[in-house]
């Protein structure tokens, strides 16, 4: 090729990215996927010359509070002392991965995955799920409930960025939203991710159980892990490759009923065994005390509540609070409430 040849030759760089964005997903999205344009948000903004609208807002997630304090709240144990054990943000980088392979095998909108799957736990409360469960009790007794994921859509919707929210669009906002509970996402990334979601918490949760000493390889459900595979990455390439080829063919996100079964199968077990077991009770009722303390001491004293939403009421404000803690900040705050007035710390 001649010097004048590349010099008549146009740089993708030189078209606009919605268009070449758009000529890519014309000719490789699966036809069921979600188009990167338009961006719905609630609050119109001008779209960026450099990041698709779903880009912007996985780099939202990425650098919002919420999203670092992800890093100091229990996955499943409480404060541990080895380096080695999952966090919830660990969590959510190991669930964001296996949605954007399974993502990318089916043609979807890898960033639209990728948002959902770092966003959809920004909610959780400190302790896991033995603090979803307090705060929800908590707030049983004001006719009221707590849900994760309700919770992270409030984060972005508001609470982040001293009040104003993330702006996120609708397509993201929903995926978070609905990663658990009755109602299926709108979109089929945002089935993915709520499906990935189980496929990788009950995997590597075996997996810090077992380095724990709480379950031994023989307690498993010999069924289901000769369906699925002795080892956490066999059992995650078995259900993934299971779910990219029975959604290939059906053309919503599915798995088939054998390898499905034996997820759900295993995920009571650790329901059973792990999260709710023996030995996560002597646990538990630690942090029922300090949610529960905490949660009544800031109800009766709301101006010690920041006041990240001027438009709240004090019963949501103090949830806001306390699902936003960490598992030491928590602990180091009950801890301060414990000690008697004047007493050394």
């Amino acid at each position: 090729m001649t010097e004048r040849e590349r010099a008549t030759m146009s740089s993708p760089a030189e078209l606009p990215l919605q268009e070449r964005v758009g000529a890519w997903e014309r000719e490789f999205l699966w036809s069921v996927g979600t188009p990167s344009y338009p961006a719905c948000r609630e609050q119109e903004e001008p779209d960026s010359p450099l990041r698709t609208p779903f880009q912007r807002d996985r780099d939202r997630i990425v650098h919002s509070k919420a999203f670092r304090r992800l890093k100091h709240k229990t996955q499943v144990f409480i404060a541990p002392e080895g380096d080695h054990y999952r966090t919830r943000l660990t969590h959510t980088l190991e669930a964001c991965g296996i949605s954007r392979t399974v993502a990318r095998a089916l043609g979807l909108n890898e960033d639209l995955t990728e948002a959902i799957g770092l966003g959809h736990d920004l909610g959780h409360p400190p302790f896991g799920h033995i603090g979803e469960e307090a705060l929800d009790q908590a707030l049983s007794e004001h006719e009221g409930h707590f849900r994760h994921n309700e919770q992270s859509v409030r984060v972005v919707e508001t609470l982040e960025r001293d009040g104003r929210g993330l702006n996120l669009t609708e397509q993201v906002r929903d995926g978070i939203l609905k990663h658990t509970g009755p109602d299926r996402p709108g979109t089929l990334e945002g089935m993915v991710v709520r499906i990935v979601d189980r496929v990788a918490y009950i995997n590597h949760d075996i997996d810090d159980a077992l380095r724990a000493g709480i379950i031994t390889e023989a307690d498993l459900p010999a069924r289901e892990i000769d369906l699925l595979g002795s080892t956490g990455s066999k059992r995650i390439d078995t259900l993934v490759t299971d779910m990219v080829e029975r959604s290939a063919d059906a053309g919503e996100i599915v798995q088939s009923e054998p390898i499905g079964g034996a997820m759900l199968r295993l995920r009571k077990f650790m329901f059973d065994r792990v999260y709710l077991g023996d030995a996560a009770r002597g646990e538990q009722e630690r942090v029922r005390l300090a949610l529960r303390a905490l949660f009544d001491h800031h109800l009766a004293n709301p101006d010690e509540v920041p006041v990240y939403d001027p438009d709240a009421e004090e019963l949501q404000r103090v949830i806001d609070y306390l699902a936003g803690m960490t598992d030491r900040f928590a602990l180091a705050r009950f801890e301060e409430l414990s000690l008697p007035e004047g007493s050394p710390s």
